[in-house]
């Protein structure tokens, strides 16, 4: 009633084979060596990769130690540099001061021995000045050239001077300078005694000066009496302008040309604002004048231009002394 079930017959060859039924065989020579060389290649591409990184931290703890060396021995090489050329402020001696500057800071500037003395006949006012001593040395030589400018304020044009005493501290210049003053006026005058080093290729260094305000001298006899030098006011030098010139010296015709080619910037002394300057060349020998030049007169400027030479008949062994050649700019003639 019930059919009966298929007998199993031969496979067909269209069927596929069972894989449970697929036998393992042996693996090949060749499969197991590549397996072994690929391990192996992994295996030192790692140990070659971990060698490598120490390496580098290694060496860049060594430069690193190697900065902070050099940096240590910069810092201390700075440091001894800096304690040789900037010592400790204890260790600061005081630089020595130039002659007659520690003189002038302690106020010791030598003092001044004068005469005064009112002649009531002609009205004339005598000062004497007699002797200096311990004058402040303003030369590189330990010592000074001294004189002494005189006159009365407020007037200031009409000076003296006195001689130039060589080389030394305690000159001797018994002089007398006579002012022609009437006696009712004396009393608001004050008599300026300025002592000076003399200086012939520069401008003359004041040492000190004495005033003496004549209402409280008593003039009835003569007066002699010592005073200590006190500083001089610095007074500013007032600009006065500038000049050019040359000098031509011609030692086998023993002939000295000056050239007076131009000024500039010249002081204003006309009530326009202008000046007519002109030059005078003088030549000296022996502190006197032997020879005199003029230029001619430019009108109503403050740069003029002259080209104008001049010659003198200088001797070769006479140079040396006679060639101070003082200009002066005169706004009138």
């Amino acid at each position: 009633m019930f059919p009966e079930p298929p007998t199993p017959g031969p496979p067909s060859p269209d069927t596929p084979p069972d894989s449970s039924r697929i036998s393992h065989g042996p693996v090949p020579p060749w499969a197991l060596a590549t397996i072994v060389l690929v391990s192996g290649l992994l295996f030192f591409s790692c140990c070659f990769c971990l060698y490598r990184k120490r390496c580098r931290r290694r060496t860049g703890k060594k430069s690193q130690a190697q900065a902070q060396v050099h940096l240590q021995e910069v810092k201390g090489l700075g440091q001894s540099y800096i304690d040789k050329v900037q010592p400790e402020v204890e260790e600061l001696e005081p630089a020595p001061s130039v002659p007659g500057q520690q003189v002038a800071d302690k106020h010791e500037l030598g003092r001044l021995q004068y005469s005064l003395d009112y002649d009531f006949q002609s009205g004339q006012l005598l000062v004497g000045i007699l002797q200096a001593e311990g004058l402040a040395a303003l030369d590189l030589g330990g010592s000074s050239d001294p004189y002494v400018l005189v006159y009365l304020l407020p007037d200031k044009r009409r000076r003296y001077e006195t001689k130039v005493h060589r080389q030394t501290l305690n000159p001797h210049f018994g002089e007398t300078f006579a002012f022609k003053v009437p006696y009712v006026e004396l009393g608001g005058r004050v008599l300026v005694m300025a002592v000076y080093d003399f200086d012939r290729f520069s401008r003359n260094d004041a040492i000190g000066e004495v005033r003496v305000p004549m209402s409280s001298v008593d003039l009835g006899r003569p007066v002699q009496a010592w005073r200590e030098l006190q500083a001089a006011p610095r007074e500013e030098q007032e600009k006065l302008g500038d000049i050019c010139f040359s000098l031509r010296y011609v030692p086998t015709a023993g002939k000295l040309t000056v050239i007076v080619l131009e000024a500039k910037n010249l002081k204003k002394m006309d009530v326009g604002g202008l000046s007519d300057p002109y030059v005078k060349v003088h030549l000296l020998q022996g502190g006197k004048k032997v020879r005199k030049k003029k230029t001619t007169i430019k009108k109503n400027t403050l740069n003029p231009y002259y080209n104008e030479a001049f010659s003198f008949e200088v001797p070769c062994d006479q140079v040396q002394v006679s060639s101070d050649l003082p200009f002066s700019k005169n706004p009138d003639p």
